[in-house]
């Protein structure tokens, strides 16, 4: 199996724990367009597709490396 086959949904307390943010950051870099957005799954419940949320770390992992912010 390959391509969508083997997409995995995250739900929101997996998201938190992957990425290291809290419900209020991810929210609110959904509405400032830097984080991946969720996808509906039903009637009231989102998901997150953990390709996305691994392209967004690596992208954000690359920028680090790339400008490392001052510290």
């Amino acid at each position: 199996m390959s391509g969508a086959a083997n997409r995995r949904l995250l739900r929101l307390p997996e998201v938190k724990e992957k990425v290291g943010l809290s419900r209020t950051a991810i929210y609110k870099l959904i509405a400032e367009g830097q984080f991946p957005r969720q996808v509906c799954i039903g009637p009231r419940t989102v998901a997150w597709c953990l390709d996305d949320l691994e392209a967004w770390i690596e992208q954000r992992i690359q920028a680090e490396v790339q400008e490392p912010s001052a510290r």
